[in-house]
């Protein structure tokens, strides 16, 4: 298996983004994974590392109810009203 690493610096550093502090991790993608991401960042020239962010980001929106923490009262309402009509 081959490891593909990808650090990507952004040139001109978007102050938002930026702002937070980052930790460093390593993750490991398929060659197809990196080959698309890469293509993706020289087509828009998004850092790769925002992409891959932004796709944590919806993974954790996704199971948002799995996490501790206090919910949204929009969230309760919404998994309150889908389960009275399973029960139907």
């Amino acid at each position: 298996m081959q490891v593909w690493e990808s650090i990507v610096t952004p040139r001109e550093p978007d102050e938002s983004a930026m702002s937070r502090k980052k930790i460093s991790t390593t993750i490991y993608i398929t060659p197809e994974q990196n080959e698309l991401l890469h293509l993706l960042h020289a087509r828009t020239k998004v850092p790769v590392a925002v992409y891959i962010r932004e796709g944590i980001d919806l993974v954790l929106k996704r199971y948002e109810d799995q996490l501790p923490g206090q919910r949204t009262l929009e969230a309760v309402t919404a998994k309150d009203s889908a389960s009275r009509t399973a029960k139907k």
